[in-house]
């Protein structure tokens, strides 16, 4: 499917994005992770965790931590990834990070891939700041430390969650790194990859 990006999102100059699969190869095995820490496969793993008594959360979520800590350190950008983020960054746009990582984990992961100088640390929202997505909070806690309206945002996402969380937020909201679009009347925006966005972005 050939991306689909409005013509009026070229413009915009405050963008975030999502971590793993959007700038990076997605490299989770979730049903591997869930089954290591005692969780079902259909439950999500964050919202499992905060439901759990204090001393067995904090126990599951510092397992969690050293593993996706391996994942960070090995990552490796997804098509085109970094290209769109230099684009946007030689710009002048604000950009930022909405991700259900770490915080410190994400900062990892963007120096790994060599993306690292292009965001502020303050910029880079994890689990640690802001509820999971498809919560809004993170993307309104960014809207506020940029003194915009929500709707100046582009959220950049790989996974219905973050379409979501643009949506709830009053933002726009880019699905990437997929074959096709199966949630249209959520998205702004569909590239089958961050290069074609960039394409599109031009």
């Amino acid at each position: 499917m050939t991306a689909r990006v409005s013509p009026a999102l070229r413009h915009r100059r405050h963008w975030v994005f999502d971590m793993d699969g959007t700038l990076t190869v997605a490299v989770h095995d979730f049903p591997a992770i869930k089954r290591a820490l005692g969780i079902p496969q259909e439950e999500d793993i964050l919202h499992h965790l905060a439901a759990l008594p204090a001393d067995e959360a904090a126990a599951k979520h510092a397992w969690l931590l050293e593993h996706e800590r391996e994942l960070a350190i090995g990552s490796v950008a997804a098509p085109g990834a970094v290209a769109l983020v230099r684009g946007l960054h030689e710009r002048g746009c604000r950009l930022g990070i909405l991700t259900r990582n770490a915080h410190e984990l994400a900062l990892l992961t963007l120096a790994a891939i060599g993306l690292g100088d292009c965001f502020d640390s303050a910029d880079v929202v994890g689990r640690g700041e802001a509820p999971p997505k498809p919560d809004p909070a993170g993307l309104l806690h960014l809207a506020q430390r940029w003194a915009v309206a929500p709707d100046a945002l582009v959220m950049v996402g790989d996974y219905r969650f973050d379409l979501d969380c643009a949506r709830a937020a009053g933002a726009h909201g880019v699905l990437v790194n997929l074959p096709e679009n199966p949630w249209p009347e959520l998205a702004d925006g569909f590239a089958p990859d961050c290069r074609a966005l960039l394409d599109q972005l031009q």
